[in-house]
């Protein structure tokens, strides 16, 4: 099991990758807004859901994906956790 740290770490960079290319790393914190400022649309969020399944061999069922799950790197790095307990 990944320690919240190291998850965090590895969200972040996946973002800057997948969906803020170019952009400044400093600006992306874990508490920036990913769904309310448009970072994550629909079709993002199904590809996040999809790197987040096989980067940390979890499931992730339909109803968890959502604003309260997805709205910024911490939100995401609790429910990887809760994931990994389970």
């Amino acid at each position: 099991m990944d320690q919240p740290s190291d998850i965090e770490q590895k969200l972040k960079t996946y973002v800057l990758n997948e969906f803020l290319t170019g952009e400044d790393a400093s600006q992306l914190t874990s508490a920036t807004p990913l769904v309310s400022s448009g970072v994550l649309d629909s079709i993002a969020t199904l590809r996040f859901v999809s790197y987040l399944e096989q980067e940390f061999s979890i499931s992730i069922d339909a109803h968890e994906v959502g604003a309260d799950n997805f709205e910024n790197i911490e939100s995401i790095t609790r429910l990887v956790v809760e994931k990994q307990k389970a």
